[in-house]
């Protein structure tokens, strides 16, 4: 099974993140995505924590990378994620 890595880039007390979060965890849980040859893990990152990031990404937050690659930032459409994580090759 191959492993889809997500990153969600922000900060603390940002409401667009809060939102991300709650967007990202509700895609995750759907129960399409477990029929996905696919497994998935979330990882958070602070642009306060991380220099390079803050310096990136400060103006664009939040951020969302599926395998370290920018999906979306500031609003993360469900229905969007969900068909990128779908279509995502298996090799």
């Amino acid at each position: 099974m191959a492993k889809i890595e997500l990153t969600l880039i922000g900060k603390p007390g940002c409401h667009l993140c809060d939102d991300a979060r709650e967007v990202v965890g509700a895609v995750l849980a759907d129960p399409v995505l477990a029929e996905s040859p696919h497994s998935f893990e979330l990882a958070e990152q602070s642009i306060l924590e991380d220099d390079a990031l803050f310096e990136r990404y400060a103006e664009e937050i939040p951020v969302l990378l599926i395998n370290d690659r920018v999906h979306n930032y500031w609003r993360i459409d469900p229905d969007r994620l969900r068909r990128a994580l779908l279509e995502m090759p298996t090799s």
